[in-house]
């Protein structure tokens, strides 16, 4: 692959992006194939770090059923105009033109059936057969508005460009290369930010709780979670600092801090009920023998003895039970309700929630309304997405909008 090059940049293009990952790469490639010339500039020494780790090293380039409800943001409606312009089905044509190999593996997440970089190869192409200049290596010193486009100083020179495309990303996973650099931008010509926190995260659990539930690490079960009006059901994994999975990932966009989680740990039973019927079919069997029918031996020892340790519920027979108390265990692993200490931060973090204001920004073109030729896209914006493809898409979508109108 002839590039990318690591000579001096350009002088003059008309079309400078600034950060190579998905939404960098898109925006390079829809604005080189209306005859633009583009330079896409990235200050790590590879391109689509971030690509190439998703969905564990398959890439969950898409999700068929994203639409507006799946992402958060302090005006909802700010990402419907890009996402139904340029939708899921668009870019999974592009992926079938390439002959990339792909599956459906649930809810909608499409997977690359070999390795996440077809994906990046993929786009890497599109920018070669739309002649887009790429450097690596290329960090941003200083951004000076024109009468007319934006001069820029880089360590690999000084270069004039008419359109202006941050695409830089959040601050999610620093070690692949993330930085305030967006925001720091942003701030230079006067925009506003929403907070920025680490989302889909994992939990940190108090000492206490953390030890309590210590021997679970390692295991998971499906389960219900829901906090601050948003709820999910799949899988939470137990980890040796608090919880992780694909459940708490989800609801940790939806956290703050000191709010109350709370998770059914049997969502797919009525266990009130279940207990009735077995007092009347198995009256001397054990509550903790019936309760592994539903939940392994370990993770029914470990939640009976943080509720019921001096209860002596755990070794008592069903007809011992009065259906009060039958409720009164049912609600516990129904309805357990703890305060997360935290979260692992952006560390771990897959996104970053907040960003730039989607009010300083047209929903139509992404163009900074009180700076003409500057463009914001991808999870820079304040458009954060639930798990499974959907961030992958608005970094799609947003980039296609801009790269239409740069």
């Amino acid at each position: 692959m002839p590039y990318p090059a690591h000579n001096a940049i350009p002088e003059k293009v008309d079309v400078l992006v600034i950060g190579a990952g998905a939404a960098g790469l898109m925006c390079a490639i829809t604005a080189g194939q209306r005859g633009r010339s583009v330079l896409l500039i990235e200050h790590a020494n590879k391109v689509g770090k971030k690509i190439l780790m998703s969905g564990g090293g398959r890439c969950n380039f898409i999700n068929i059923y994203a639409e507006a409800g799946n992402y958060l943001s302090q005006n909802p409606h700010f990402c419907k105009s890009a996402l139904s312009r340029y939708t899921s089905q668009d870019f999974i044509n592009l992926v079938e033109k390439h002959h990339i190999a792909f599956h459906e593996k649930k809810s909608g997440q499409l997977f690359c059936d070999n390795k996440a970089k077809d994906i990046l190869d993929m786009l890497l192409n599109e920018c070669k057969q739309s002649s887009v200049s790429l450097r690596t290596h290329c960090s941003i010193e200083n951004i000076e508005a024109l009468e007319s486009g934006f001069k820029i100083l880089s360590n690999l020179g000084e270069l004039q460009c008419q359109s202006l495309v941050i695409a830089t990303g959040g601050l999610s996973i620093p070690k692949m290369g993330a930085s305030a650099f967006g925001y720091e931008v942003a701030k230079q010509f006067g925009l506003n930010l929403v907070p920025m926190q680490a989302a889909l995260v994992p939990f940190t659990l108090g000492e206490i709780l953390r030890e309590q539930l210590s021997s679970l690490s390692g295991s998971s079960l499906p389960v219900s979670v829901s906090c601050n009006g948003a709820s999910f059901n799949e899988d939470m994994l137990f980890t040796h600092r608090g919880l992780s999975g694909p459940e708490i990932l989800q609801i940790s966009s939806y956290w703050n801090p000191g709010s109350e989680v709370h998770i059914n740990l049997l969502p797919q039973i009525d266990l009130f009920k279940e207990l009735k019927v077995k007092q009347n079919k198995r009256p001397k069997a054990v509550l903790k023998t019936v309760l592994t029918e539903y939940m392994s031996k370990n993770t029914t020892q470990v939640f009976l003895d943080l509720w019921f340790s001096e209860s002596g519920y755990p070794n008592q027979s069903l007809n011992q039970f009065t259906h009060q108390q039958f409720q009164e265990v049912a609600d516990h692993f129904h309805h357990w309700v703890f305060k997360p200490s935290g979260t692992k931060g952006y560390r771990t973090a897959e996104v970053t929630l907040g960003g730039v204001s989607t009010d300083e920004i047209s929903s139509k073109t992404m163009q900074a309304k009180k700076q003409p030729g500057l463009y914001f896209i991808g999870e820079v914006l304040d458009v954060t997405g639930q798990l499974g493809g959907f961030n992958f898409q608005w970094a799609w979508a947003s980039a296609v909008a801009a790269g239409n109108y740069i």
